[in-house]
């Protein structure tokens, strides 16, 4: 059975630090592309990281950049999403996402694109 697994996702307060992991299982993901969206109470889902798991080339939303980083462990078929300086606005369900489609530059956003996905964990930063 192909699936994404995230956890990690907690109760933190703002500015610290939070590493979520997504575990990948049921194919070689070696040729897909990973994400993490994530939906806030009341908006829309929205992108923000990806990555090349063969390349290990990634994106970043303007919102995270400089605060967030993404990583993958091939041995254990794992992505990681490292949250640092974490805000209020950082509150949210985080998923984990995969598309053996070729993506890149704008199409990172594009949801329809990755037909993989985890169930959520969920990220609350308290002020």
């Amino acid at each position: 059975q192909v699936q994404l697994v995230e956890s990690g996702g907690r109760l933190v307060q703002a500015g610290d630090s939070l590493r979520l992991s997504c575990a990948a299982s049921g194919r070689t993901f070696s040729s897909y592309a990973m994400a993490w969206f994530r939906q806030a109470p009341g908006k829309e889902r929205e992108f923000v990281s990806g990555i090349r798991w063969s390349a290990g080339t990634t994106y970043y939303a303007d919102s995270v950049k400089g605060r967030f980083t993404i990583s993958r462990d091939n041995a254990k078929n794992t992505v990681y999403l490292q949250m640092n300086s974490l805000k209020p606005e950082d509150t949210a369900v985080y998923y984990c996402a995969a598309t053996s489609r070729p993506v890149s530059g704008s199409r990172w956003s594009s949801q329809a694109d990755f037909g993989l996905w985890g169930q959520g964990t969920q990220v609350t930063v308290s002020s």
